[in-house]
């Protein structure tokens, strides 16, 4: 292994892509004989002929195909390692937690994540991820942990923390029939065209989103998907649509051209979680819940700590 260099490597994944050494020279930069140099090199280590040339055509043998499925996890698990040292050094903390969420985050949250970089040394990565895929990056280990609304059914998900349930309220236009109201019974969701999150969250969670029917059984219409609560907010003001939101939203998203109301006999609030994967459980993340638990707790009792 010691005699396999990893830029020999790096040119033969980039060339199974691009099956072309002209590409495969550009997207490296360098020239198409330090490819030849680099591919003929591996397959001197290696002791076969991994990549199959004519004047006509380039192609993986079959040795090059199951040697490029093999190594690919390993080397961008390892190109991943380097690109999370260099964030860290430049961060000056010593280790890292990627965490992906919907909409916007909670002054409590951030303050959690703040003592944890200070007192912990842990940095943060934050990614907006899409209204309708809750769990698919974290489910690929492309993040670490969402904050996401709940229910969770996954077996191969864990809830490490849940935030305080909040009320549901229906964001409508200012100018729509139901605005003049301050509260709405859910009965009358069946006569709103309800906005859904799109994306490949299960069925279960699109449910607790937009219930399919009221509690009296009158189909709720829904016909439009939206990937971001902003999308759902200008869809909402300018059109018939309405969306059912959690109460703080309603608080930082306040504007003119929306009414928010409360919604009578709606059984389910709104909750949501820090989630992340049972193999992959960590003490960092474990360290964050225990940090949004305090942080929660002290809010509950008017409390704000910034040490």
């Amino acid at each position: 292994m010691n005699q396999v260099h990893v830029q020999e490597i790096e040119c033969l994944l980039v060339l199974a892509e691009e099956l072309h050494f002209g590409r495969t020279a550009e997207r490296l930069g360098c020239s198409q004989s330090r490819v030849s140099q680099l591919v003929a090199g591996l397959e001197r280590r290696v002791g076969v002929r991994l990549v199959d040339r004519t004047s006509r055509r380039v192609a993986l043998s079959r040795f090059g195909a199951q040697f490029v499925q093999d190594v690919r996890p390993a080397f961008e698990a390892l190109s991943t390692v380097v690109v999370r040292a260099r964030e860290r050094a430049r961060s000056g903390t010593l280790s890292q937690l990627r965490i992906g969420f919907h909409g916007s985050v909670y002054e409590e949250v951030t303050e959690a994540f703040r003592r944890l970089r200070v007192h912990h040394e842990v940095a943060l990565v934050l990614s907006e991820i899409p209204l309708g895929s809750p769990f698919t990056a974290v489910l690929e280990g492309k993040a670490d942990a969402v904050v996401v609304e709940l229910p969770v059914k996954e077996p191969a998900l864990a809830v490490g923390f849940r935030f305080p349930p909040q009320d549901r309220l229906l964001a409508v236009a200012s100018w729509h029939p139901l605005a003049g109201a301050e509260r709405v019974h859910v009965e009358e969701l069946a006569t709103v065209d309800v906005l859904h999150p799109v994306g490949d969250a299960p069925d279960y969670w699109k449910a607790a989103r937009v219930p399919p029917t009221t509690p009296g059984g009158v189909p709720i219409r829904s016909t439009t998907g939206i990937s971001t609560v902003q999308e759902g907010l200008a869809l909402v003001a300018a059109g018939d649509h309405g969306m059912l939101v959690c109460r703080p939203l309603t608080e930082r998203a306040a504007r003119s051209d929306v009414r928010y109301l409360g919604v009578e006999g709606l059984d389910e609030p709104s909750q949501l979680g820090l989630v992340w994967r049972r193999d992959r459980e960590s003490w960092q993340l474990t360290t964050l819940a225990g940090l949004l638990a305090e942080e929660f707790a002290r809010t509950a009792h008017g409390e704000r700590v910034t040490a």
